[in-house]
This record gives structure tokens, sequence and C-alpha cells, in this order.
């Protein structure tokens, strides 16, 4: 099924945090927090102005954003389960330093 989001919304594939501390301590399912963290799996169009222009978002597919913890509606799609979210819940980009080196 393909879904595209309408106006200022994203559709997030939240990733999975780790499930060690850095002591090495194994942390149970449970015990998890919901990632902050999510790739962009498809964006809206964007939002119209005052003046009627329109505004596309600043994310794109493919970015790594970091968002509000108890934002965003879930929804299941082809059994996976992903968070529509508005834009003025993403917090911002996390630039992949991969990409930075392959740049330089």
């Amino acid at each position: 099924m393909k879904f595209r989001p309408l106006h200022d919304r994203v559709l997030l594939r939240r990733l999975e945090s780790d499930s060690k501390t850095a002591g090495g301590i194994i942390i149970p399912d449970t015990a998890k927090e919901k990632p902050a963290q999510g790739e962009v799996v498809a964006v809206g169009t964007g939002v119209r102005d005052e003046h009627g222009k329109l505004q596309p978002l600043a994310v794109k597919e493919g970015d790594i954003v970091l968002f509000s913890k108890w934002s965003g509606t879930e929804v299941n799609i082809d059994n996976e389960e992903l968070l529509v979210v508005k834009e003025a819940d993403i917090m911002g980009i996390i630039e992949n330093k991969a990409k930075k080196s392959k740049a330089a």
C-alpha cells in the first residue's frame, strides 16, 4: 500500500535504540523507552503561507530526524508500525558523519 502524507505531515519509521548501556547492562524490552529518532519515509507537499504560496518542508525522504517523544499518530501500513507527525514536531535533522567524510 502506498501512503502519501498531506500538507505538513511526515511519515517516519522509528529507529531502534541500543539494547545495552555503555557499561554493558542489557535493557529488557519492557524497560525500553520508544525511540525519539526516526527515518523519514514520506513527506507531504508543504503548507501554504498567508499569501497562498506553497512552502515546502525542510525534511526529505531518507533524512534521520529527532522528534518529540509523545508526538504523532502510530499507523500500521503493510504490517509495519510507522508514525505520522507534523513537521513542527520534528526538532532537527541528524547529520550522518559518514556523509560528511565522503563529501570532504
